[in-house]
């Protein structure tokens, strides 16, 4: 954790060598977001191979690319592609890049991802934006030596999602007429599905969807103060006593469905904020 400073500054350094450019908003883009980039006015971008520190994403649906540029009036800087705990990087290295934009001026992070819901009034295809987590993937990024440089240490986490940006995002939902849900994430490691009984477990200890990403990256970004807004999109719905065999391929095609929908939300989010 120690080193954590100094290399944030390195890829701070060297990202500065392909634009001097300060963003107000940092979005991850997960599985049901992707196509923001189209709509994006690109000023830069980077492949996360040059940027010192950051790692290779692995995953075809992820390009790993940072892209600065302008969306709804805000400067904004953009994870196209993200990294998970099950492509064997570690906490630190997974949150990495929220350190990095928080340092270069971002405020507000809009985090997104696709999962599954064990929630029986959620339907696939349909949005959540998540209240709360439960983290379940056996670490924390926060566990090392600390640096005070990088935040508090023990950090109060009873709103780890700013209530402002969801009731903001619920009356814009209402105004364009999608249907949105607001509930509990629970992160597990993957990269396997879970189990019926994993499934049941999950509902029983109150959690309404279930993915693989997303809650590392929410405590780093209250630890280093973004003020954070996350929108799960519903790809499969996995209710134990109907539960069917499931592909990557139906999980992105489902995706698909939703994305639209998160999209014109997240546009509107970002002229308001």
């Amino acid at each position: 954790m120690q080193q954590i400073f100094e290399k944030i500054n390195e890829s701070i350094l060297e990202i500065k060598k392909y634009c001097d450019f300060i963003p107000e908003v940092a979005i991850i883009l997960g599985t049901g977001l992707g196509k923001l980039i189209s709509d994006i006015d690109v000023v830069a971008s980077i492949d996360y191979s040059q940027i010192p520190h950051f790692k290779k994403s692995t995953l075809e649906s992820h390009s790993g690319k940072l892209i600065f540029g302008r969306l709804s009036g805000k400067n904004i800087v953009v994870m196209q592609g993200r990294f998970h705990y099950y492509e064997g990087y570690t906490m630190q290295e997974i949150t990495y890049p929220v350190r990095v934009m928080r340092a270069l001026g971002a405020t507000t992070l809009i985090v997104s991802n696709a999962c599954g819901t064990m929630n029986p009034l959620f339907k696939k295809g349909e949005i959540m934006l998540i209240d709360d987590f439960i983290n379940l993937l056996g670490t924390n990024p926060l566990i090392g030596q600390h640096d005070e440089r990088l935040g508090e240490r023990i950090l109060d986490m009873s709103e780890p999602f700013s209530q402002r940006l969801i009731k903001l995002s619920e009356n814009i939902a209402l105004e364009q007429q999608i249907k949105v849900f607001k509930g509990t994430y629970a992160a597990m490691t993957g990269p396997s599905l879970e189990t019926r009984a994993e499934y049941r477990f999950l509902r029983t200890i109150g959690a309404d969807a279930v993915g693989m990403s997303t809650v590392p990256e929410v405590i780093v970004a209250k630890q280093v103060g973004f003020e954070t807004v996350g929108f799960s999109v519903l790809t499969d719905e996995c209710f134990p006593d109907a539960l069917k065999p499931l592909t990557l391929k139906e999980i992105i095609e489902t995706a698909d469905i939703g994305e639209p929908k998160l999209t014109k939300i997240v546009k509107e989010l970002l002229k308001r904020i």
